[in-house]
């Protein structure tokens, strides 16, 4: 059997373990006898169609580079966003991904992201199909919001978790610190799935009571209720941790806080949504009148390694791993999922799905894992939520800082 070579691209948000799954896409490569030369895209698909294309193994040369890849964040390949058409409707950016990838021999075509990139990897693998190509396009999941369809959970989501879930409970320390009622506000990413926010209740796994209230987007956000909820709460406690998602709505369907967002957009039409928190500091100033701070979590909840889930980092690798046995088993347009067996004791298997069942779909939190209060997350979601986050990578320091992988950015073609 001759698999020709393989290509690597990363595509969407950052996460502290996608290149764990890259990692483990290169591993699997390497230990192949029918994969020959591995290449890597440069920021996803853009690199692709302007063929900035890297050489892996001239710059993964032994296990300790390969070890530091799986414990960098963020992306060693660099990410885009770009949606493709419909190629019924303009084939040409096609056309360029094909010459590429015939250009350096590709057989198989994997590619890393969330929601968005898989609908590039269903309509590639589409394509090709339609083509008679003898190219396959595998996706790889990754996202920290958790809301990709057909998988258990996302890798990514785990360490995410982990950090949001230790830095509300260094939150809460921080707020027992004075003998003063005060309410501080916690926004956490999530547009339209609450997975993130209710990670948040992991804070308490040894008995902490913090986070006191967790408003989740599934649910339609009330001002009156919220308010109700944080006066009861502060005289119950005195000082309060609440968390939020950013993509709260009402039930008209519109943002809380609509006035507090920049009302940005990406090319896929998703809204840049933080500010829910500065509105909601408002809200609370103007009708409690307590000591009130808004804390918006942003970037290091997907980028903070040094934080990251051991469970996360294993299974991102592992199902980078199976990519690669999925294309050598002569499948394309598929994506690999994660299936859970049980929680007591946690297990999981990896399968694989068609890419078009999840492109472009989005799993939000189950409603029925939320409290009657709207402001909690029931025990069925503490027990889904509690293995992800175990154990704890051993990190590389060097001067008291942790040590990244980073792909010098040498093509082996001219960039177009």
């Amino acid at each position: 059997m001759s698999f020709k070579n393989i290509m690597i691209a990363q595509s969407g948000g950052p996460s502290s373990a996608i290149n764990a799954s890259l990692a483990g896409v290169i591993s699997a490569g390497m230990k192949s006898p029918h994969i020959q030369q591995i290449y890597g895209a440069a920021n996803g698909i853009d690199g692709v169609l302007n063929n900035r294309i890297i050489d892996i193994q001239a710059q993964i040369r032994c296990e300790e580079d390969l070890a530091l890849l799986k414990l960098t964040p963020a992306m060693a390949l660099g990410s885009c966003r770009i949606k493709l058409p419909d190629y019924h409707q303009d084939s040409s950016l096609y056309e360029t991904i094909e010459n590429t990838l015939e250009r350096y021999n590709i057989g198989c075509f994997f590619y890393l992201g969330g929601n968005d990139s898989m609908d590039t990897a269903s309509k590639l693998a589409s394509y090709f199909t339609m083509r008679g190509k003898d190219i396959s396009v595998i996706g790889v999941p990754k996202t920290i919001d958790n809301d990709l369809a057909c998988t258990d959970h996302t890798p990514g989501f785990g360490s995410a978790a982990k950090y949001i879930a230790g830095t509300v409970k260094s939150i809460a320390r921080d707020c027992e610190v004075y003998n003063t009622p005060s309410v501080t506000l916690v926004e956490i990413m999530g547009r339209n799935a609450g997975w993130l926010t209710a990670s948040s209740v992991l804070a308490r796994l040894d008995g902490d009571a913090a986070p006191q209230l967790i408003y989740l987007c599934e649910l339609p956000f009330n001002n009156d209720n919220f308010i109700r909820d944080v006066t009861v709460a502060v005289r119950s406690y005195r000082n309060v941790v609440v968390t939020v998602s950013e993509g709260l709505r009402y039930a008209d369907g519109s943002y809380v806080g609509s006035d507090f967002k920049s009302g940005g957009q990406d090319v896929f039409g998703h809204q840049d949504l933080s500010g829910v928190g500065t509105y909601l500091k408002a809200l609370v100033s103007a009708r409690i009148g307590c000591k009130i701070r808004s804390v918006e979590l942003n970037v290091p909840q997907r980028c903070a390694s040094f934080s990251a889930s051991l469970t996360d980092i294993n299974e991102s690798f592992a199902i980078g791993e199976e990519a690669v046995a999925c294309a050598l088993a002569g499948n394309t347009g598929k994506m690999m999922v994660f299936e859970r067996l049980s929680d007591h004791p946690y297990k999981v298997k990896i399968s694989d799905v068609d890419v078009s069942l999840a492109a472009n779909k989005v799993k939000p939190f189950p409603v029925e894992w939320i409290s009657e209060n709207s402001a909690d997350i029931r025990p069925e979601g503490v027990s889904y939520l509690a293995p992800l986050i175990q154990g704890e990578p051993s990190v590389p320091y060097q001067n008291g800082i942790p040590v990244h992988f980073r792909f010098k950015r040498e093509f082996v073609g001219k960039e177009r």
